[in-house]
């Protein structure tokens, strides 16, 4: 080393002693042609077990068991775990997990607590490098997890991975999508505009219906009917809002790990059926005004606006969580 690189070096060291500015010390640094070391990422825990499997079930008996067989031929001889999360937990359920699926644990909820708090209670209970956030009615495909494990282990930068989601009758689900913005309430996959004018703009933006979701895609937000998200991602970004009983608490995990620098990545690879069927079948009320309070939540914790823009959308949101409770009762089942 020359003389006066020494003599740099020296006095970037001293300067690093003494307090002076950290843009001063970088900038003298770079004459010497070496660049800071970024602080190292939030370390994963050390468990020994890789993929942290978390089930939130509510009265799905029948698909659950049947979800945790696919999950289990999938993640043979992997070192994994997996909790189910029984929200207003039966003796019957519980017995049936135990009897087929011995190592599986179970937290059961006397009362139903909402899907966030359910994930998050499954969070903290489990330890695995990756957790796996799978509903009861989804089945899982041979090669899906490793697909999804194999591109996080690949790209350290991607905190959150979701699958290809088909329906029952093999069609392709709009699990990937872009972020809502005022207006997206009324264009979503079931709103009777989308059904009117399917190559609107703002459907087609939110659904992302111009891809054919063939490929590999770094995306807004995915689907919280299976995810695959870096402990690492979670204890940097934190868990999901419990604000949201059900619905959009996963559009608002989403942009906090964008937010935060981490990827959300679509893989067409893992593939793994779901039975939305929900549109089709009468819910409970609860559930129908818990979504669209969770809409509201969502832009007024995301999009702050003006007060006249916020009465607009909040009315528009209480005009549709109104129709669609009509039309619910309608409905003979």
């Amino acid at each position: 080393m020359s003389r006066k690189k020494r003599r740099l070096e020296r006095e970037a060291q001293a300067m690093a002693a003494g307090g002076v500015p950290q843009v001063t010390r970088e900038m003298l640094l770079s004459r010497l042609a070496i660049v800071p070391t970024a602080p190292p990422a939030t370390p994963s825990r050390s468990t020994g077990v890789t993929l942290s499997t978390i089930i939130v079930n509510y009265k799905s008996r029948a698909a659950l068991i049947e979800c945790i067989g696919s999950l289990e031929v999938d993640t043979g001889g992997m070192a994994c775990e997996t909790v189910v999360v029984d929200n207003e937990s039966d003796r019957d359920t519980l017995a049936a997990i135990e009897r087929g699926f011995p190592r599986v644990r179970t937290i059961a909820n006397p009362d139903n607590v909402g899907f966030a708090r359910a994930v998050n209670q499954g969070i903290a209970a489990t330890s695995g490098e990756y957790v796996l956030i799978v509903n009861p009615d989804c089945f899982i495909e041979r090669g899906s997890i490793a697909a999804m494990l194999g591109y996080l282990r690949a790209h350290p930068r991607t905190g959150v991975v979701g699958p290809r989601m088909i329906g029952r009758d093999g069609r392709l689900q709009s699990s990937a999508r872009g972020f809502p913005d005022h207006l997206t309430f009324m264009f979503t996959r079931y709103s009777l505009l989308t059904r009117l004018f399917p190559r609107n703009h703002y459907s087609r933006r939110y659904l992302l219906s111009d891809w054919d979701h063939a490929s590999v895609r770094p995306v807004d937000w995915l689907s919280g009917a299976c995810l695959v998200v870096r402990r690492a991602a979670i204890d940097a970004v934190g868990p999901m809002d419990e604000a949201y009983f059900m619905f959009n608490e996963d559009v608002d995990w989403c942009r906090r790990m964008r937010a935060a620098g981490w990827d959300v990545v679509y893989i067409p690879d893992a593939v793994v059926r779901h039975d939305i069927g929900a549109s089709r079948r009468k819910v409970p009320a609860k559930l129908i005004i818990e979504r669209h309070r969770g809409m509201i939540h969502y832009f007024h914790k995301h999009h702050p606006s003006n007060p006249l823009v916020t009465f607009f959308t909040d009315t528009m949101i209480r005009l549709r969580a109104g129709l669609m409770l009509v039309a619910n009762a309608l409905r003979l089942r």
